[in-house]
């Protein structure tokens, strides 16, 4: 992806060379790995599976420490801060062409651990976007894990991929859509409440898609093989994907992200349309 010499977004906090000064978890391994990847990407509930992984593993107190970030770690946030830079533009351009006022997100890069509005959680959580301080989460370490254990091509383009989806559930949350579908689930049974977490995600996807149709046209970003490192990392965290080869079987009623190859069809679908009208997945997930 081409990026450098771009505008960077002043909304970013770099935590990742801060550390303890509270708690940190105790174990990890393959049940970290496994909520990790069932939570991807987290959504607005991510701190809801950082504190049950809290609770089944346990906690201690960390001494705080502070270190210089690395070379690598310097230029992945600069990376970051210019993908947020272009959600906040094109963002800013769809909200002006549908006469909507737009407020931008905060972003946080941290490691470990992170304290939120909506509670404590950790890498184990995915990034995830808290609505109630309007702020996206992430821990670099993930994309790592997305890679080596999961089978998705990594590069630069995934990482934007799940910066763009975890932005559409700021844009979610200011169009009011995400408090309807919390309204919504509560008259309804746990399978149906499923359903229409599955339909919050892929609008995600399809609003990350619609963010890359819009960031190509006027910036000209992409390097051949981005789009494919997109769908790659969509493919890797499918419910059926990851249920598939965590626990040897897939069971639909229980999914909350959607399939992979609907995330990557929503995805595909704003990608290819540039429409924001044609994002209703509400009304077309089964």
């Amino acid at each position: 992806m081409k990026w450098i010499g771009r505008r960077q977004s002043d909304n970013m906090e770099d935590r990742r060379g801060m550390s303890g000064g509270g708690k940190t978890l105790i174990g990890g391994g393959i049940l970290g790995i496994v909520i990790l990847l069932l939570n991807a990407f987290g959504g607005e509930n991510g701190q809801m599976i950082g504190n049950l992984l809290e609770q089944t593993q346990g906690l201690q107190s960390a001494p705080t420490e502070t270190r210089a970030l690395t070379p690598e770690e310097i230029k992945e946030g600069e990376f970051v801060q210019t993908i947020l830079a272009d959600n906040e533009d094109i963002w800013t351009k769809i909200f002006e062409e549908n006469n909507l006022t737009f407020e931008a997100p905060k972003l946080v890069l941290f490691s470990g651990q992170v304290q939120t509005a909506c509670g404590g959680a950790s890498s184990a959580s995915g990034p995830f976007y808290c609505p109630g301080d309007k702020v996206i989460y992430m821990d670099m370490s993930f994309f790592e894990e997305l890679r080596t254990k999961f089978g998705a091509e990594g590069g630069d383009f995934a990482v934007a991929y799940v910066l763009a989806h975890e932005f559409g559930h700021h844009i979610q949350t200011i169009l009011g859509t995400s408090a309807k579908v919390r309204q919504l689930q509560e008259n309804r049974s746990e399978t149906e409440g499923n359903k229409l977490s599955v339909a919050l995600e892929l609008q995600a996807d399809f609003y990350a898609g619609l963010w890359t149709h819009y960031n190509e046209k006027q910036n000209a970003v992409l390097d051949p093989g981005d789009i494919e490192e997109a769908l790659s990392a969509a493919n890797a965290v499918g419910d059926d994907a990851i249920q598939k080869k965590m626990q040897g079987q897939v069971v639909p009623d229980s999914f909350t992200h959607g399939t992979s190859e609907q995330r990557m069809y929503w995805f595909n679908r704003g990608f290819k349309t540039g429409d924001i009208n044609k994002g209703d997945t509400f009304s077309e997930v089964d």
